[in-house]
């Protein structure tokens, strides 16, 4: 396995020196002369300990979810567990939209009907870093050529041509919304990761996040004003999910999607949002942006360290609110999850333990219970389709020998097929999923260890209200993927959410 030069592995390296630019150079010109073997395989992982966790679904809503399926309900039939049905949310909306109409015109940025439409003035239009722009950044001080730069990547096992095309796919995309901007006399502010802050927020009557779901949360996590919309444009829809933007087809014709709103053909989607609470002991609420981490190419728990200020590390006696909100999810664990603990025992030799999390838990305000576990992960209805939904979700594997067992003990007479088995997945991972809507949140214990001493009663489920206690020794909270908060012994976190952080979004008439 080829290593790279110290100093592109430590972040350090005097910021741009003559001695590192002649270092990678003359790196770079034997790696030419001498290519590197390829890497051997690795070994495989050892097998986990089965014993200590409790990560396989729940027998019963699987049992539950074949039960419906041989009773063969139809679609309108609600699945078991905690499913939030779309139709019965749109059908109570619609028997309060009379008495709440007028209310909704006061709130609302513009109405969503009518001649007047929403027509923004001042748009700021923030655009992603594209993989090959991260790249030119990371290594910015070695101060590398185009050609240096494609053999670096190629050393790492990356395409420099294929990371070149999707930069200009992205960058001819945003041109085209800023240009459509532009034509319609909009005031237009094109701005990256570091000049995205508070005050181009308050500059904007609305956001435009170009990029993916990736830029969406980043987008969103400044914006604090319920009345300022936040809307998305999947800039590269080939690599990019985008399940918070706009419909693939604006992407080439955003113009349409901006007569759409002058007309007023679309709704305000209200996207719930998390928000957080810190007090205790130890507590230091200064964030760390883990892009501009990773940038740095800096271990996670050191960035916490040389970010931390003793005048910001103290005890707060009361909940201090933090100053972002969650759009997706809330993670809650260990830095470094296979950090190993080398404990000694007589006579004379030593054994590991992987570190767990661990903390105290308190569901919306009933009793505290112990727990360990790869961590805890609490996310709002718009991101239980992403990492929530992917904790929780089975496979067709482990319903069919769920089922298997279940037939053998002559509980199910019709065989047993392909179909019921993807029928009964289906189900059970159709019912993680709820609207982004919804003022809840939904919890997950991510692989719980059980034993005398530490238990999990409820594994997942609905909650308003969540209060973890820390007892971890190099723990984080991380908000959205992108956010990270110290959060070590002593520390107590409350989250809820609260109406009034909804995210103003839209959903263009189709």
């Amino acid at each position: 396995m080829t290593c790279l030069p110290g100093y592109l592995s430590s972040g350090g390296g005097g910021g741009g020196g003559s001695r590192p630019c002649a270092a990678l150079r003359a790196w770079l010109k034997a790696s030419r002369r001498h290519p590197p073997s390829p890497p051997s395989p690795p070994s495989p992982p050892p097998p986990p300990h089965r014993h200590l966790l409790t990560s396989t679904p729940s027998f019963y809503r699987v049992a539950e979810a074949a039960a419906a399926a041989l009773a063969g309900r139809g679609a309108s039939a609600a699945p078991p567990g905690p499913a939030f049905s779309p139709a019965a949310f749109s059908s109570s909306s619609s028997s309060s939209s009379s008495s709440s109409s007028s209310r909704r015109c006061l709130s609302s940025p513009a109405p969503s009907r009518g001649p007047g439409g929403f027509r923004p003035a001042r748009v700021v239009v923030v655009a992603k870093t594209t993989r090959y722009e991260f790249e030119q950044q990371r290594y910015r001080y070695a101060e590398l050529s185009e050609e240096d730069l494609k053999q670096l990547l190629a050393l790492k096992g990356s395409n420099y041509t294929g990371l070149l095309e999707r930069h200009h796919i992205h960058t001819k995309n945003v041109e085209h919304v800023v240009d459509s901007l532009r034509n319609e006399k909009i005031e237009v502010r094109l701005v990256k990761r570091r000049e995205y802050d508070e005050d181009t927020v308050r500059w904007a009557d609305a956001i435009v996040a170009a990029g993916g779901d990736g830029t969406m949360l980043l987008a969103a996590s400044k914006v604090l004003d319920r009345l300022k919309p936040v809307i998305g444009i999947n800039t590269d829809p080939d690599r990019s999910e985008g399940h918070l933007c706009l419909p693939v087809r604006y992407t080439y014709s955003f113009p349409d999607a901006l007569q759409k709103l002058y007309r007023g053909e679309f709704r305000w989607q209200w996207r719930q949002r998390i928000r957080l609470y810190l007090e205790g002991t130890g507590i230091n609420p200064v964030p760390v942006d883990l892009h501009e981490q990773q940038l740095s190419q800096e271990q996670h728990s050191r960035a916490h360290v040389n970010g931390r200020f003793q005048d910001h590390k103290s005890q707060i006696s009361e909940p201090h609110l933090l100053p972002v909100r969650s759009l997706n999810e809330v993670f809650i664990g260990e830095s470094l999850a296979s950090r190993v603990n080398y404990k000694s025992c007589k006579p004379s030799f030593k054994f590991s333990l992987h570190r767990a999390s661990y903390y105290e838990i308190s569901v919306d305000d009933g009793p505290w219970e112990k727990q360990k576990s790869s961590g805890l992960n609490i996310c709002t209805g718009t991101g239980s389709k992403a990492w929530s939904f992917n904790i929780n979700k089975i496979a067709n594997q482990a319903v069919e020998e769920i089922l298997t067992i279940a037939k053998s003990y002559d509980t199910l007479d019709p065989p047993l097929s392909k179909e019921l088995v993807q029928k009964v997945t289906n189900r059970y991972n159709e019912s993680l999923l709820y609207s982004p809507e919804e003022p809840k949140m939904f919890f997950s214990i991510r692989e719980p260890i059980s034993n005398r001493v530490f238990s999990s009663s409820r594994q997942r489920g609905f909650a308003s209200k969540v209060c973890i206690r820390s007892r971890c020794w190099d723990a984080c909270m991380v908000v959205d993927g992108g956010t990270s908060f110290e959060f070590n012994d002593g520390a107590i976190a409350s989250i809820l959410i609260n109406t009034e952080d909804a995210l103003c979004t839209v959903v263009l008439e189709e």
